[in-house]
């Protein structure tokens, strides 16, 4: 790409996000002109879209002028469910998520602890025993002898469970009465978060700020414009959740909206909530855990063992929290996994709703994290209540398919019930895509290819569907509608990238077929079939504030 710029006037050093941009020369992927090569933007919107041609008559009268050189233009990216400070933890510490074998993986801690200043906390994640060959997890006196007794806190790759050495046990008074203790198995529930919170602890505010840094570069390195940060005091704490939103507002980057997950009972609580910055009582508002680590609450035992996991909150509790959300202007939601938990959210949001009314309820736009183990049912419930289903592709890339850890965890006839996204679209239901990072990576377009090529073909959807939940749909969710799209007048959130041929991608070749008819007027996208190379972002532009330039692009 190359770029002419008008000289700025020494009275008038306009800042970048109020200067006038032509970018001409590439494709833009708008809705207002599916077959527009040029883009004008002004004081942080889209001004205007259309043809080359038309270009010539903007190109006098702006202060740049990018030649894209053939790049395609989009929405930047929404990630709809992001931890972030864990995600740069895991950039800059300790990340098992490569790990083919239960000894490399030990392997990895040791030469980690080998390079970390004597005394620090070791930290790290992403494991996954039933990737192994082995089929289990690291032992306590594996990982004391991996970490050279230093304390050592690895949360399991869903962060519902961890293993920890025992130096790190030692730093938690009364760990063993804890519930979630055992002592050769992987810690949860009560005594995760302690020995969590423990390990938190113990990062100083600078490792935390670098750690937020990282990450936010990393998700405009990818063209990612907006991310939705899901905290809560089960996850971390509220300095880490206001320390976020004031770096996101104090430096150029994507910029964050925060979910606090708590539960709101009155006015009271719903003020502190927006004194911490925070949108919404929502996100990891846990009603249960994860299938990995058999916490997720369900209404059948799991196939590979003889319980079904954990309940953290019952219809009553969810019905309450929506219920005062809802009358106080704040946006409710829940992580509900299993099909006992999501039904347990869909009896409390239909209970809230007979006390404050549907059109309320529908109108403020409650979300759920993942929503997993959907039945048609629920499905329905979820269109009839106005639920925005906030969920992680990638996590059936990983975990789906006849052979997967689904499959494991519950057979494989239920395993291929999950993650069903062309039936919600169907019904209706909103969707916002995300990653869960550092769940799973941030990865916007292998996030994308994940939906459009699920493991089960009849959850599949189209690459736009796809791409719309991952751009339009994360603003959709925060209550924004002119938003993740490049109309005039939207906010100039995109990015520009270098790929291959536009193609329509759907899983009914009819409709992919009269979508590529120039009369259909649909715009193209990558081609994100398996195997060939996703797009390269080249730059990235929050409110038309360049944010990110790919090095010698």
């Amino acid at each position: 790409m190359t770029e002419r710029t008008a000289p700025s006037s020494p009275a008038d050093p306009a800042a970048p996000s109020d200067r006038t941009v032509l970018l001409r020369g590439g494709e833009v992927h708008s809705p207002a002109d599916p077959f527009a090569t040029a883009m004008v933007v002004e004081r942080g919107h889209v001004a205007w879209v259309g043809s080359e041609g038309a270009a010539d008559a903007f190109a006098t009268g702006v202060d740049e002028v990018l030649d894209l050189e053939g790049a395609l233009v989009t929405p930047a990216f929404t990630d709809a469910h992001v931890h972030t400070t864990s995600t740069g933890l895991a950039l800059t510490g300790l990340d098992l998520s490569a790990a083919r074998t239960l000894d490399e993986a030990l392997a990895l801690v040791r030469s980690h602890a080998a390079g970390r200043p004597a005394g620090e906390v070791l930290l790290g994640g992403g494991w996954d025993a039933s990737r192994w060959p082995e089929q289990r997890h690291p032992s306590r006196a594996e990982l004391d002898a991996a970490a050279g007794g230093r304390p050592l806190y690895l949360p399991r790759i869903d962060v519902h469970s961890a293993v920890v050495s025992t130096a790190l046990l030692d730093l938690v008074p009364g760990i063993t009465g804890l519930t979630g203790y055992h002592p050769d198995e992987p810690l949860t529930a009560a005594a995760h978060h302690a020995v969590r919170a423990a390990a938190h602890g113990a990062i100083s505010p600078a490792q935390r700020v670098d750690a937020q840094r990282a990450a936010l570069a990393h998700a405009a390195s990818l063209g990612i414009g907006t991310v939705h940060e899901c905290a809560g005091p089960e996850i971390s704490d509220e300095e880490d959740l206001v320390g976020l939103l004031r770096l996101a507002a104090d430096t150029p980057g994507p910029r964050v909206f925060g979910y606090w997950a708590e539960q709101v009972g009155n006015a009271k609580d719903a003020q502190r909530i927006r004194e911490l910055g925070a949108i919404g009582a929502a996100g990891d508002l846990f009603v249960d855990g994860s299938l990995g680590s058999h916490t997720a609450c369900l209404h059948q035992p799991y196939a590979d063992a003889p319980h079904t996991g954990t309940a953290h909150l019952d219809a009553a509790a969810v019905a309450a929290h929506v219920a005062a959300c809802t009358e106080q202007g704040l946006q409710a939601g829940f992580h509900a996994i299993g099909d006992a938990a999501i039904s347990a959210v869909v009896d409390g949001v239909r209970a809230a709703a007979e006390k404050v009314g549907l059109a309320r309820v529908r109108a403020a736009r409650h979300r759920v994290e993942h929503a997993e183990m959907m039945t048609p049912e629920t499905i329905a419930a979820f269109a009839e209540l106005g639920l925005t289903a906030s969920v992680q592709p990638v996590f059936d890339a990983l975990w789906g398919g006849d052979e997967g850890m689904y499959a494991q965890r519950l057979g494989v006839e239920r395993a291929r019930t999950l993650n069903p996204y062309a039936a919600l679209l169907k019904a209706g239901v909103p969707l916002a895509f995300g990653s869960d990072s550092p769940v799973t990576p941030l990865d916007p377009w292998g996030t994308v290819r994940a939906a459009a090529f699920h493991r089960t073909l009849d959850h599949r959807v189209s690459v736009r569907a796809g791409f719309t939940a991952h751009t339009r749909g994360g603003w959709r969710a925060v209550g924004r509608d002119d938003a993740g799209v490049l109309v005039p007048g939207a906010p100039a959130d995109y990015a520009i990238w270098r790929t291959g041929d536009l193609v329509v991608q759907a899983p009914d070749d009819r409709v992919a077929r009269w979508s590529t008819d120039p009369r259909s007027g649909t715009p193209g996208l990558p081609d994100l079939a398996p195997g060939v190379p996703l797009p390269v972002c080249l730059r990235t532009v929050v409110s038309g504030e360049t944010v990110y330039v790919r090095p010698n692009a």
